[in-house]
């Protein structure tokens, strides 16, 4: 199933739980189940947001060899 979640699914289930947390809404019995749970969904962001920060890399990278092998190109028209 955590394959399945979108980063805003994830992030706004944890922000629920804060705040059940934070309000006092939570007893001590479900408090450990919810941090667990929690920690889950930080993983989940967590690992979202690290691939997409991999894949802007990535394609940054491209960008600027892709510029490069232009600037390369022009410059060879040019003499």
């Amino acid at each position: 199933m955590e394959n399945t979640y979108t980063y805003n699914d994830a992030f706004e289930e944890l922000q629920r739980i804060v705040s059940e947390i934070e309000s006092g809404q939570t007893d001590v019995d479900q408090l450990t189940e919810k941090i667990r749970r929690a920690s889950q969904l930080i993983a989940i962001c967590k690992a979202k947001l690290t691939s997409s920060e991999e894949e802007v890399e990535k394609l940054l990278a491209k960008l600027v060899e892709s510029a490069a092998d232009d600037e390369v190109l022009g410059s060879g028209e040019e003499e």
